[in-house]
């Protein structure tokens, strides 16, 4: 059992540090003043690896390969959510920030960390991957709620620590000093990696 945790746990951390729309979020509104914004966003991104974790034990990533629609029309709205994001970072790069601007954005970040996640089929897809790659034939209870745990804790330390180390005053002064040019790229990023969805839905209906 400890060696099929010690599996997904390293899986999993290797697929956090693999730089996404997640991180970035997390990363770009730490950096930007809004520590609070971030912790709530990284709630909302834990909640989000919570329903998709748990769909991949229940078989939900199953239910995709049989109707592949349904995880192709989710990818496209994941893809144009990640467009709209990045489309309105770049709108607000040079829109200072306020007191209000900032108390908005923690009411909101939660959901936009919810939904940045949530979104994306591709969570699902890599659970079951996981999971069907680690896990016995038959596992028992104990180890498929543990494994559940082991994900989200991963998640929610990650993305707590992002939260904590770009809000770090030299990592905020030296955003400050470039908020324009570093907002409007981590819309780009932002806006490449909805793209790419959109791009490989479109591909997958061609093929």
């Amino acid at each position: 059992m400890l060696a099929t945790l010690l599996t997904i746990w390293f899986l999993h951390v290797a697929a956090l540090l693999s730089p996404g729309a997640n991180t970035l979020l997390v990363s770009q509104l730490a950096a930007s003043d809004r520590q609070r914004s971030a912790v709530f966003a990284a709630l909302g991104v834990t909640l989000g690896t919570f329903l998709w974790v748990t769909s991949a034990v229940l078989g939900v990533n199953a239910i995709f390969l049989v109707f592949p629609g349904l995880r192709l029309a989710l990818q496209i709205a994941a893809g144009v959510y990640l467009l709209y994001v990045a489309s309105r970072l770049w709108r607000s790069s040079g829109t200072p920030l306020t007191g209000s601007a900032q108390v908005a954005s923690r009411a909101a970040a939660f959901r936009l960390g919810f939904l940045t996640n949530i979104t994306n089929p591709k969570s699902a897809m890599f659970f079951g991957s996981v999971f069907a790659a680690s896990l016995p034939a038959a596992p028992s209870h104990l180890l498929q709620v543990t494994a559940v745990a082991i994900i989200v804790l991963n998640a929610l330390g990650w993305h707590l620590l992002l939260a904590w180390l770009f809000s770090r005053p030299r990592v905020r002064t030296a955003y400050s000093q470039a908020r324009v040019a570093a907002n409007r790229v981590a819309s780009v990023l932002l806006g490449t990696l909805g793209l790419g969805l959109l791009v490989s839905t479109w591909r997958e209906t061609r093929t």
